[in-house]
């Protein structure tokens, strides 16, 4: 037996060494390919590969089982293996590990592990080879392109735009598969959340609120047949009476922008619209409540909200998608100056509402409870806003899965299904009177912009807060202040903004749009 592995050993490092000589050429183009393999059931060290990499294994006459036998234990979920020069046409070729063929929607992580496990394999897959300064990939479908086209997209994303020397540029395209629709969407799906977290990622001094506007309309030019954008001013602002936003924006010397998108895709013009609302503030200090300095900068990116909403309605449009959407996102910074709120003064929103605000840095309710009356007007089917709103949604959930606070049980249904196709989490929150009666209760006005024991439940007051400007029957809010930035919790997203939960917004919106 020890004879014959030798032999086996010493033929293919022959076949090695003969094509890694021959394919110099294809090395100076720097392509890459990468493969899956599933574990195989019962057997510590089995390996069953995909279609598309049995066939290449087929066509090297078995090369690439030799070397992974060679290579040591079994390759496990996630791991991957890079062999040089095997092939003529791909110098680098990365075996990834994909777990177990079984798997499917478990119940306990509330996701699809199988396309779960595809995305992360792929995506290390990827990674791997652009570190090799590979500059074209192709990528075994894995028996699910859109997954398989999500993790490379996701994995090889990296913000280096004000970078002097920048990561290796990589082009990908789908190997040994018919399935180009799946693969396609699946970009489409993971180009969104990369603009969303291109937009989170860049500094404030360069995403001002005006600046976000220009980007978002800028993206939108290939679609201007169903989009209709508004960049309302501020004069626009105080026309509408909304003092809640005002009130956060008048501290910063950056004019405050209203953004308004309509995509109209649906057939039917007068079909009520999906309502998306983003919390747009590009810079966060805190106002006159100062935020300590340290991560100070993070809040760069609490515009989230904003990014992932609009980020949403670019990947609708990009898809086609047959239904109609309207994104708002008020657009403003939250700085202390002479003209800032102060702790203790009362403002009054849109409806009316007079609003105690003992906390400036408790700033994303009021921009939003203006946006929330104004969404109204425009008779929505469903609205949903979207907002790195509290650390304490943080503290609650981590960056396991968005907090989803709703007054409708459909709406839950809706956006949980949509996040177990896409990995990208939602968890159902209370809306309880409880909360209500803790933000109801103010000294000087009709509602405090904290709840009345400070930190205590602070997520669930929040969401008590805007509750209180919103009479729809179908309205959710989305806390993402748990999953803004990634360290290292999701191995397809590198440390950085995530831009979640870009790609559940989509599939929801595309699941409505197929529900009539």
């Amino acid at each position: 037996m020890l004879a014959v592995r030798k032999a086996v050993r010493t033929a293919v490092r022959k076949h090695f060494c003969r094509s890694f000589s021959a394919s110099q050429t294809q090395l100076q183009e720097r392509k890459g390919l990468v493969l899956g393999s599933f574990e195989k059931e019962g057997e510590e060290s089995g390996l069953h590969l995909t279609e598309s990499a049995a066939s290449f294994d087929q066509f090297l006459s078995g090369k690439l089982s030799d070397l992974l036998h060679i290579a040591g234990p079994g390759l496990k979920k996630g791991k991957s293996r890079v062999f040089y020069g095997i092939h003529q046409d791909f110098p680098c070729v990365a075996v990834v590990g994909l777990g177990k063929d079984t798997t499917g929607v478990c119940g306990a992580e509330n996701w699809d592990t199988r396309k779960e496990n595809i995305r992360q394999a792929v995506s290390a897959g990827c990674r791997l080879l652009q570190e090799l300064e590979v500059s074209h990939i192709e990528v075994d479908g894995c028996g699910d392109a859109q997954s398989a086209a999500e993790g490379a997209a996701l994995g090889l994303f990296h913000y280096d735009q004000l970078k002097s020397k920048k990561k290796t540029k990589v082009t990908t395209q789908l190997h040994g598969s018919s399935d180009t629709d799946g693969w396609r969407k699946g970009a489409v799906y993971a180009e969104g959340q990369n603009l969303a977290r291109l937009l989170m990622e860049a500094p404030a001094n360069h995403i001002t609120p005006t600046a976000f506007a220009s980007t978002i309309e800028e993206k939108l030019v290939p679609h201007a047949e169903w989009v209709t954008i508004k960049k309302r001013s501020q004069a626009w602002i105080e026309e509408q009476q909304m003092g809640a936003f005002l009130s956060v924006a008048k501290g910063s010397e950056e004019p405050p922008v209203f953004l308004e998108l309509h995509y109209n895709g649906s057939p039917d013009s007068k079909q009520p619209p999906l309502l998306l609302v983003g919390k747009g503030i590009t810079f966060d200090s805190g106002g006159i409540s100062l935020k300590p300095s340290l991560s100070m900068d993070a809040m760069r990116a609490d515009m989230g909200g904003a990014a992932t909403v609009c980020a949403s309605i670019v990947t609708a449009a990009a898809l086609k998608l047959p239904v109609n959407i309207i994104g708002l996102t008020p657009l403003c910074e939250n700085m202390p100056s002479g003209k800032a709120t102060k702790p203790g003064d009362v403002v009054r929103a849109k409806n009316g509402k007079t609003i105690q605000v003992d906390n400036t840095d408790a700033e994303g309710r009021l921009v939003l409870a203006d946006a929330l009356c104004y969404a109204h007007s425009f008779n929505p089917r469903v609205i949903v806003n979207v907002a790195t709103l509290t650390g304490a949604m943080d503290v609650a959930l981590g960056s396991a899965a968005t907090g989803v606070f709703t007054n409708s049980d459909w709406l839950w249904e809706q956006l949980h299904k949509a996040s177990v196709v896409t990995g990208d989490r939602v968890w159902r929150m209370p809306l309880f009177q409880h909360y209500s009666k803790q933000v109801t209760d103010s000294q000087l006005a009709d509602l405090n912009n904290i709840g009345k024991y400070s930190r205590s439940g602070g997520a669930c007051t929040a969401a008590a807060f805007l509750k209180e400007f919103v009479t729809a029957p179908h309205w959710a809010h989305l806390d993402i202040a748990g999953v803004m930035s990634n360290k290292d919790e999701i191995p397809y997203l590198k440390k950085g903004m995530s831009g979640r939960p870009t790609r559940t917004l989509v599939e929801f919106s595309a699941g409505l749009a197929h529900s009539g």
